[in-house]
């Protein structure tokens, strides 16, 4: 079974910017990313950390899925 890789804030931040999403606001640690699909807004936090719990990259992947196929996110997330 695939293990979730260990990712920074900066990597997750990177991958998705691949998808259309771009840096909205900041609150401290935390970034908010969105990105408009039609007249949907599509909005995602991602903590600007060194190194991400597997438990809050888990989050991050559920909720992504919600607007990009999890198959195109997986091979980014998950290591082989």
């Amino acid at each position: 079974m695939a293990r979730l890789r260990i990712l920074s804030g900066a990597e997750v931040l990177a991958i998705l910017r691949g998808f259309g999403f771009a840096e909205f606001s900041q609150r401290g640690s935390h970034i908010k990313v969105r990105r408009l699909s039609g007249k949907q807004v599509q909005t995602l936090t991602v903590p600007n950390h060194r190194e991400i719990d597997r438990g809050t990259l888990q989050a991050i992947l559920r909720q992504a899925s919600r607007f990009i196929p999890e198959s195109e996110l997986r091979s980014r997330f998950y290591a082989d």
